[in-house]
């Protein structure tokens, strides 16, 4: 169970001050679905920065630079991938031609290790389960809609994506872990994080609770681009069955399937850690 969060201030007009207090904020509410890993992304002179550490949000501090017009950002709770080893956390660096970016996920992929055979991806030092889905956008050549569907449709397991290209345009793909994502027309702002209780924290925190905000819906299967300008564009993936995994364990759980299938996320998260 970890969280994502970040925003995109496609206007330049919330002052940089606000900006980083809002990331900080993001951050250390966000701890509350992952406090073994942090780390942030932005653009810096049209190049990915990838600020991480094993450590909980609130024992670092995310200084975006001035001028920075988005930020994405990760709180981990570890599952697969020794956090103590930094290029294991989110988020991770990628690249397709002369574009690089950076990608972030919450939840669990079970077929990492099978799509890398499969697909004869390069073998890497990153142990996180999580990379996968960079190889796979990787062996595409491109950053977009088509690849992130293939991504969304090879991988199995919970999740949400989110992407910060080098020229500032943001992607988010949702699967069946949350997404709470707010559009502040009148400050130039979108804002995001995994719930809806670490998005209050933190704008309470900022005072941003006090401007008016439209919520963005994201359903599962959705894709969302919001580009520099903050512009919103979207596509779709068709979503795998999220039960597929349990289906050889029916005799435990009889009738509940259900009842699974909807808290998926954490009854997987928390068997890790219980060492299941």
């Amino acid at each position: 169970m970890c969280s994502l969060f970040g925003w995109m201030n496609y206007q330049g007009v919330v002052p940089n001050k606000v900006l980083r207090k809002l990331t900080q904020s993001l951050a250390n509410a966000a701890e509350e679905r992952g406090t073994d890993a942090s780390g942030i992304s932005y653009i810096k002179d049209g190049q990915i920065v990838i600020f991480k550490r094993p450590k909980a949000a609130h024992r670092l501090h995310f200084n975006p630079p001035d001028d920075t017009r988005a930020v994405m950002g990760h709180t981990r709770l570890t599952t697969q991938g020794n956090e103590k080893y930094n290029y294991n956390n989110h988020p991770f660096l990628g690249t397709t031609g002369d574009i690089s970016w950076s990608l972030a996920h919450n939840g669990i992929i079970y077929n990492d290790k099978e799509l890398r055979k499969e697909k004869k991806l390069p073998v890497s030092d990153i142990e996180t389960d999580s990379y996968i889905a960079v190889q796979l956008i990787e062996s595409q050549h491109k950053l977009d809609f088509d690849s992130l569907r293939y991504m969304s449709e090879q991988v199995q397991g919970s999740f949400t994506f989110s992407l910060l290209d080098k020229n500032n345009n943001l992607y988010l793909v949702k699967g069946s872990n949350p997404l709470c994502l707010l559009h502040f027309e009148s400050l130039g702002l979108y804002v995001y994080a995994s719930t809806e209780s670490i998005m209050k924290n933190a704008l309470k925190r900022v005072g941003l609770h006090k401007f008016a905000s439209e919520r963005i819906e994201a359903a599962e299967g959705d894709i969302i681009k919001i580009d520099s300008y903050g512009n919103i564009t979207r596509s779709q993936f068709t979503p795998a069955p999220t039960y597929s995994h349990f289906s050889r364990c029916k005799w435990w759980y009889g009738d509940y399937e259900d009842y699974f299938t909807t808290y998926e996320e954490t009854l997987v998260e928390m068997a890790h850690l219980f060492g299941a």
